[in-house]
This record gives C-alpha cells, sequence and structure tokens, in this order.
C-alpha cells in the first residue's frame, strides 16, 4: 500500500499517545449494555454531519455511505446537524447513547475548537472518542492572475516589502483555511491582513476580482479555477504533490521548511461506546478509503485516503490539537 500524509512524522509519536489516550477511552464505562461486534449493528446507524450538506465534509459521509450499508448490513443515515462552528453537530453526537448507533463526522476545525473556544458543551477528551481517520485533503494556495507576484516566494517578499497591503481570504475565524495562512505568516513574518468570509465561495468571487490577494482552500474547489486560468494556483501545502496537481509543488519544495495545512475528515464516537465496535467501525471505514474503487473519487477531490485504528486517530487528534493550539495562542485569534 503506497503511503499517505497519515504516516508523516506528526504521527511518530502515535505509539506513545494512542496507548495513552486509547488506554483513557477503554476506562470509560458505557451506559447503556455494551453489545459485541458480533451482535453489531442490531439497528440502522447515523452519522451525523455537523455542516450543512454539499461540503466537504458531507461529501466524505457519503462516499463511504453505500460502502458501510453494504459491509454492515444496515442503513446507515446521513443526519446533517450544522451550526456554531460545527459545535451543535459534536454535541448531538457527544450525548448520544454509547452504544454504536451514532457516529459523527468531523473535520480540522474540531481539533481547532478546543483551543479556540474558552466554553464548549462537550469535553472533546471525555465525552468523545475517535475511531478513524478518512482521509486529509491539504490546501492549495490561490493568488489573483494580475498579482504583482507569481511565486510563493515571491509573495513573501512582497508582504514583507508591503505590510498590510497584502490581505487573504477564510472561510471564517478558526477554519482551517484560517489557521493555516495564520501559520503560513508565524513562519514566514509575511505581514497579511485577515479578511473573514462566510464560506468559501464569497472568498474565491474576491480572489478572481482581485479584492483579496490570497486565498487557502480545499484542493477540491480550486484545481478547476486552476486549470480553467481563473486564478494561478502556487503552492500546496502538503508533504508530497497532488495527484490532481502533479505539477503544482509543494511550499516545502519551494523552500518552506515542515509547512503543511490541511483539512481532513474522521470518524467519531460517543466515549463508552463498546471498544470492539470501535474497531470493526473503524475497519470497515479503512477498508472502505483504501479500496481501488475508491482511490481515483478521492484524488479528484484533492484528498489523500487515509484509515487506520481508533488509537492511531486519538493520537493524530493530539498532534492536531497542539499544532493548531499553538497558532491560535500566538495569533491571538479569537472566534467571531
Amino acid at each position: 500500500m503506497p503511503s499517505t500524509p497519515v504516516k508523516s512524522a506528526r504521527l511518530s509519536r502515535r505509539h506513545v499517545l494512542s496507548h495513552a489516550l486509547g488506554g483513557a477511552a477503554a476506562l470509560a464505562l458505557p451506559s447503556v449494555q455494551a453489545q459485541s461486534s458480533g451482535a453489531w449493528p442490531n439497528k440502522p446507524i447515523r452519522l451525523i454531519v455537523p455542516y450543512t450538506p454539499g461540503g466537504f465534509t458531507d461529501q466524505m459521509a457519503r462516499l463511504v455511505q453505500n460502502g458501510l450499508q453494504t459491509r454492515l448490513g444496515q442503513s446507515v443515515l446521513i443526519e446533517n446537524k450544522p451550526g456554531a462552528g460545527s459545535m451543535i453537530g459534536v454535541d448531538a453526537v457527544a450525548k448520544s447513547a454509547p452504544d454504536g448507533s451514532t457516529f459523527g463526522v468531523v473535520i480540522a476545525a474540531y481539533a481547532a475548537n478546543n483551543s479556540l473556544y474558552p466554553k464548549l458543551p462537550y469535553d472533546a477528551r471525555k465525552d468523545l472518542t475517535g475511531v478513524s481517520l478518512m482521509g486529509i485533503s491539504p490546501l492549495v494556495a490561490a493568488v489573483p492572475l494580475d498579482a504583482p507576484f507569481k511565486t510563493a516566494q515571491e509573495l513573501v517578499r512582497y508582504a514583507r516589502a508591503n505590510p498590510g497591503k497584502v490581505s487573504y481570504g477564510s472561510s471564517g475565524n478558526g477554519s482551517a483555511v484560517h489557521l493555516t495562512t495564520e501559520l503560513f505568516k508565524q513562519q514566514t513574518g509575511a505581514f497579511m491582513v485577515h479578511i473573514p468570509y462566510r464560506g468559501a465561495a464569497p472568498a474565491l468571487t474576491d480572489l478572481i476580482g482581485g479584492q483579496i490577494q490570497l486565498f487557502f482552500d480545499a484542493a477540491t474547489g480550486l484545481i478547476n479555477m486552476g486549470k480553467q486560468g481563473k486564478v494561478r494556483l502556487i503552492g500546496v501545502a502538503s508533504e508530497q504533490r497532488l495527484p490532481a496537481l502533479p505539477d503544482l509543488p509543494t511550499f516545502i519544495e519551494q523552500g518552506f521548511k515542515d509547512f503543511t495545512g490541511s483539512t481532513w475528515a474522521g470518524v467519531i464516537a460517543p466515549a463508552g461506546t463498546p471498544r470492539d465496535i470501535l474497531r470493526r467501525m473503524s475497519e470497515e471505514i479503512t477498508r472502505i478509503v483504501r479500496s481501488e474503487e475508491m482511490r481515483p473519487r478521492l484524488e479528484a477531490m484533492g484528498t489523500f485516503p487515509a484509515g487506520g485504528t481508533p488509537e492511531e486517530f486519538d493520537a493524530f487528534l493530539v498532534s492536531e490539537n497542539a499544532k493548531w493550539g499553538k497558532v491560535i495562542r500566538t495569533g491571538g485569534i479569537k472566534p467571531d
């Protein structure tokens, strides 16, 4: 199996971290009688998506929906519960019975919210547990066609020489787009002005029109724009190039050491869900996202298939919490 970004340096500590987190989750007592994986599932499964239909999170949930139904022999129902930066949907998962009938699909904001918001309606460590990472979608940087810079290095030099003249858009405070661009600022010392939007679409519109000069987004939102010549793509924030954009170099290749940023999708469950159910669910998700059938569909979205055990996903979440928590604290970032 080809390696994926999951096996990156960020996860080199995963064995130590996963044992700690996995053990803590295993000690949580279920509030209902645990059912064995042999009897599970004995009723329809809910996949709660804390965002509106059509976005990356929803797309990832629907990509695995049919496969799970076939492999588990039970209906899998997607329930969209958007609002409050994903907190409404995540809270619904946290407060569900830990009997293997409810799971949630979350993205990078799930990790960032732990540092972004002083109070959450749930405790991510105590009330929720990881199941499996589904896929990682590195962010791609785009600039207007008429921008006075054509490469990432030229962008940084221009921003340093013209403080405040470069503005960048995001899909909202604390989003993966915002935090990745903030990390880029912190690592390069380039001062750029943040312009938050209510979603990626209006930010992309203003980028094309030249109202903003930089926009990081998931590749699925920029691949066609770049190929159609509506924007200039200048780099991908990943350790390796995207199969969908093989000619676009990574920022690391361009001299920006260790600079990575992505959105990702993973499955969580209420704490106390029996470990054998978590493992069965993670095994099926891994088989689906790593299948030959799924690979081209994910590649077309600019997404690397992941998969893995509950312990590995818990370790990944610890790493993400630490990375983006530092960015949030350093940048003094506050929620909307």
